[in-house]
């Protein structure tokens, strides 16, 4: 018989410190950790001695235990209903696994110990062995949870939460009901093995669930961006067509102008040369950085601003030849940021609050752009600063997303009715 002593104590409750939190990191994925975690650790810890040392009734104990392993999941960076879930799972897994571990001592040991009571007057030594040999058993399990949930990002409704729910709760009712009026033998271990295949295949079909709505998700989000593509191309086509138009009809101009040099009439020349800058002005290009889709996305953006009254200042400082980014890529950044920037404009009443700074620079090896713009009220009630990009705004999960395949990344800053936009994306060469 193993002694009941505090050695034995503290390693269990490290075991299970580790094994909780390597479950968490397993369907949260190990990028969701809060940056400081260790209050977790430490209430972890202190309700656990409370559940293994004091003497709690089934109640308070099955409390307890729920709590500790809650306060674990505290300590990772997603939904409070998605940590409750998972909690709950825990539990159920970590019963299932221990009436598992306590029949299997019952059938070496030859004494029952499926039937005892986990307060007050507890065999001790017999829930400690249960406890490691569950700690054991738990370990394929989670490894088995962490193969098959794939970690997704995209939130369900509240129902599909609320109907997986129902059956690890209904699980560990039936699994009270078995441990208290079924006979402990073969059969009822078999009871207890399906109960815990149940609440594993339940991370699967929720994993399942979530894929569906992964790829629905991201199937709306290409399309969106394959028609705001489509716009920016028409930009595009639209610059070379203007700036094809303006070479023949400067063409044609200096035909005329040729004509009243030869008859002496310059006044006339001069005049016409002035209208011809004039109107090559209005017509070509406003901003000339050497790079087309910047020069066509921005000259874009000031037409519209013009159009809405919207003050916009540049400054453009492109000193690379070639800008080392897919041209793609480029235009979702740069239009999704000057986007933004114009229908948060046009919402603000007073013409003279409307405005906008769009500044571009390159060093050796990165990209950086920035676009401020004014906002209707305070903009940190507009763009929240939550971990889930998709959650901030219209156009800057792509945005995020083209960060991440570059390997730089989007920095927003909301306050005093601006909201500022920062990105960095190193070359990729």
């Amino acid at each position: 018989m193993m002694l009941y002593n505090l050695p034995i104590v503290l390693c269990v409750l490290l075991v299970m410190a580790f094994q909780t939190n390597f479950y968490f990191g397993s369907v949260f994925d190990k990028s969701a950790r809060k940056p400081n975690r260790s209050i977790y650790f430490l209430i972890y810890g202190g309700l656990c001695c409370v559940y293994l040392f004091a003497p709690l009734s089934p109640l308070l104990s099955s409390g307890t235990a729920l709590l500790m392993i809650f306060s674990m999941a505290q300590s990772y960076r997603v939904e409070i209903k998605t940590q409750v879930i998972f909690s709950i799972l825990y539990a159920v897994l970590m019963t299932v696994v221990s009436f598992i571990s306590l029949y299997i001592f019952s059938m070496i040991d030859s004494v029952d110990y499926t039937s005892m009571d986990t307060g007050m007057g507890v065999d001790r030594p017999a829930f400690i062995k249960g406890l490691i040999l569950s700690c054991i058993i738990m370990f394929p399990v989670i490894q088995i949870i962490r193969l098959i949930s794939k970690r997704r990002s995209v939130s369900l409704p509240y129902r599909y939460y609320v109907m997986l729910l129902l059956v690890p709760l209904i699980s560990t009712y039936q699994i009270n009901v078995l441990a208290t009026d079924t006979k402990k033998d073969i059969y009822y271990f078999i009871a207890i093995l399906g109960f815990l295949f149940l609440n594993v295949m339940i991370v699967y079909v929720f994993d399942t669930i979530t894929d569906k709505f992964q790829f629905m998700h991201e199937n709306a989000q290409l399309q969106d961006q394959m028609n705001y593509q489509d716009a920016n191309y028409e930009k595009t086509v639209h610059s070379f067509k203007s700036i094809k138009r303006i070479i023949h009809d400067t063409h044609q101009q200096f035909l005329y102008i040729e004509e009243c040099i030869r008859r002496n009439d310059s006044a006339a020349a001069l005049e016409h040369i002035k209208l011809t800058l004039n109107k090559v002005e209005d017509a070509y290009q406003r901003v000339n950085t050497g790079h087309l889709a910047v020069d066509a996305l921005i000259t874009n953006t000031l037409n519209i601003g013009q159009a809405n009254g919207i003050r916009i200042d540049t400054r453009l400082n492109l000193q690379s030849s070639e800008l080392h980014i897919d041209r793609y890529d480029l235009c979702v950044v740069l239009g999704n940021m000057l986007d933004n920037a114009i229908e948060a404009s046009k919402k603000i009443k007073l013409a003279e609050d409307r405005y906008i700074l769009i500044q571009m620079h390159t060093s050796d090896s990165a990209l950086f752009i920035r676009v401020l713009n004014h906002t209707a009220q305070e903009a940190a009630s507009l763009h929240t600063r939550k971990p889930q990009p998709e959650y901030h705004g219209i156009g800057l999960t792509n945005i995020s997303r083209i960060c991440e395949k570059y390997g730089g990344n989007m920095t927003t800053e909301a306050q005093h009715n601006a909201f500022n936009n920062m990105v960095m994306l190193p070359f990729d060469v």
